[in-house]
């Protein structure tokens, strides 16, 4: 509703952007059917990611901001046009639902807010990040299941000196490299200007689906209602902080794990898994775990380039998940090069065959990701999603590079990862971690940690 309010943030005005006629790719079709991989993360919450960018400087800029970015907004989703539509679900013929994207053009929300109280520094400068970001972000608190909410919907929140460009997506219809996909595509279209002819350096999308042999098309849950999985649990507050690790930094903890492991029969200890476990460990200091505690670090392992048939500009989900596990006296006292060791073992283990077998038992054995919320002995697991891979910096709409990069309050459980590329360059890397408020605290209090740490808020 125009003139609503959350927190700092008013919402001005909301439209439904469709896409342009002339932009549509050749041969979508009416129905697109989900995979396996689709249907099993519909339970989560959308995928919410935004930049933090500078104002526009010129005038002329500044008063064509808005409508803008709505009308390059339409162009990108005409190259993802499916993501324009609305899921379906259809009991008939029984027993068994169907769930299915009907690429329908009915639209993308398109919001556009403003928070002239808020300043860029009010988001890029504290250790943890203020409550008011969560406002920043369309259609929270749905879910994939929400079947009558639009797929995807974006936000544009004019701040006193910035601009944050949010967008949000079901996650059973798309993962985090679509997502940024898109997004890459959309500040593409908008700094090009109003060439629609324009070449755009960025690939258009693969929108067949990929089912794996053997998996009936379309698959039918065996479920009288859609209702029937959705959990909708109270999770505890949790806080968030955004920590910078340069490439220097990143390379000694690279360095000291796979020299801890030297002589150990595996595969080279990456940069990226070095870092999870200098977080794992550090959770479980600050979590004041039980030596004897069983903690998990659950990592997802995107398929593109894994699995054969699945090209990188595939439009729709690809993920597996790869979980290592320990006691927290382990992970905490054997050492870095161990515990990124066990995250090694966890990755390695990825077999294709495996993936695929799992696929195609699926729709037999249905089972679904959720978010749960932790039990009596507090939370002991840690999960990480997506990628330093992904082009958040590239993400200039026309006046300039983003700043900041923040996600909002989908999937926010004690213990969640967020890792970005870092803006200090090739080999640095961000992570926004959320825990309970006490964890955290004592998280950036912890010496061992922070001294790994560039900076802490502030962007670097």
């Amino acid at each position: 509703m125009e003139g609503s309010t959350a927190g700092n943030v008013q919402i001005v005005s909301r439209r439904v952007v469709r896409p342009d006629a002339a932009t549509l790719p050749d041969g979508v079709p009416e129905t697109m059917h989900l995979t396996p991989w689709d249907l099993r993360v519909m339970t989560v919450d959308y995928i919410q990611k935004g930049v933090l960018l500078p104002k526009p400087q010129s005038g002329a800029e500044a008063a064509h901001l808005v409508d803008g970015l709505a009308s390059s907004l339409a162009r990108a989703i005409g190259r993802f046009y499916p993501l324009a539509g609305r899921l379906a679900v259809d009991g008939e013929p029984a027993p068994g639902i169907v769930v299915s994207l009907r690429c329908n053009g009915e639209g993308a929300e398109f919001v556009h807010a403003v928070a002239p109280e808020v300043t860029v520094s009010n988001i890029t400068d504290p250790v943890y990040i203020p409550p008011v970001v969560w406002a920043l972000f369309p259609l929270n608190g749905a879910l994939g299941t929400d079947v009558s909410r639009p797929v995807l919907a974006a936000q544009v929140t004019e701040l006193a000196d910035g601009v944050f460009v949010a967008m949000s997506l079901n996650h059973g219809v798309a993962d985090g490299t679509t997502f940024w996909h898109l997004f890459n595509t959309w500040s593409e279209i908008s700094r090009s200007g109003s060439d629609a002819d324009r070449e755009l350096s960025t690939p258009p999308p693969v929108l067949d689906r990929r089912f794996p042999d053997s998996c009936p098309v379309p698959i039918r849950l065996p479920f009288g209602k859609l209702e029937d999985i959705v959990r909708r649990p109270v999770y505890l507050p949790v806080r968030e902080c955004f920590l910078h690790f340069s490439s220097e930094s990143v390379k000694k903890l690279k360095a000291k794990a796979n020299a801890e492991m030297a002589g150990t029969a595996t595969a080279a200890i990456s940069s990226l898994q070095s870092l999870l476990a200098h977080v794992w460990r550090a959770a479980c200091r600050a979590r004041e775990l039980a030596p004897e505690r069983e903690t998990t670090y659950t990592l997802l392992v995107g398929c593109r380039g894994r699995v054969r048939g699945i090209p990188q500009a595939y439009m729709g989900n690809t993920v597996t998940l790869a979980v290592a596990k320990s006691t927290a006296g382990d992970v905490a006292g054997r050492g870095l090069g161990w515990a990124a060791w066990l995250l090694n073992l966890a990755v390695a283990a990825f077999d294709e065959g495996t993936v695929r077998a799992e696929l195609a038992r699926w729709p037999q054995e249905p089972r679904f990701v959720y978010v749960e919320p932790p039990g009596e002995d507090g939370a002991a697991a840690v999960a990480t999603g997506s990628s330093p891979r992904f082009d958040v910096y590239g993400n200039d709409f026309g006046w300039g590079r983003p700043v900041a990069v923040r996600s909002g309050a989908g999937n926010k459980m004690d213990g969640k990862v967020t890792v970005y590329e870092g803006r200090g360059g090739a080999g640095s890397m961000a992570l926004e971690v959320c825990l309970s408020a006490r964890a955290l605290g004592r998280l950036v209090a912890d010496e061992e940690f922070m001294e790994a740490v560039a900076s802490a808020g502030a962007a670097a």
